[in-house]
């Protein structure tokens, strides 16, 4: 039985999903759940000349409230506990270290992930924040597919 449920949650269709599925689990189990949000700084961008990075740093957190107020209306309907919590990422702490620091700080027994399914090149050059929160992790991991709920 879970009682604490974290999901990870970025704005995609695929984050949505393992919301949707983390919510069920949460109702279904009278868990409280804490969707996190993860503003990532990447470095990169900063040494661009005349680029400033506060203005999509303050856009991702501007999302991530938006997704807070959503998702905050969709657990008190299932009347499932608990709030958004947003993170911040790193050059020190990456996307996966964040999700699994809120897991542990929030004593999460059962962590929930969208993954996008990339393959190749594709996922060479962009990781997968899931795949290294599951080898990383000291909890269990449920993993939600992109296609999860598509009609394949």
């Amino acid at each position: 039985m879970y009682t604490r449920i974290l999901v990870a949650v970025d704005g995609s269709q695929t984050s949505r999903r393992a919301f949707d599925a983390a919510l069920a689990l949460a109702k279904a189990h009278g868990a409280q759940l804490q969707p996190f949000y993860v503003v990532e700084n990447t470095p990169i961008y900063f040494e661009a000349p005349g680029y400033d990075p506060s203005v999509l740093r303050n856009r991702l957190l501007e999302e991530g409230k938006e997704l807070g107020a959503e998702f905050a209306m969709a657990m008190a309907g299932q009347g499932v506990k608990g709030e958004m919590v947003v993170g911040e990422a790193s050059s020190l702490d990456d996307v996966s270290t964040a999700v699994l620091k809120a897991a542990a700080q929030f004593n999460a027994d059962l962590l929930v992930m969208g993954t996008h399914g990339r393959r190749g090149v594709q996922r060479l050059i962009l990781g997968s924040v899931a795949e290294r929160c599951v080898r990383q992790a000291s909890l269990p991991v449920l993993l939600i597919p992109s296609a999860a709920g598509s009609h394949q």
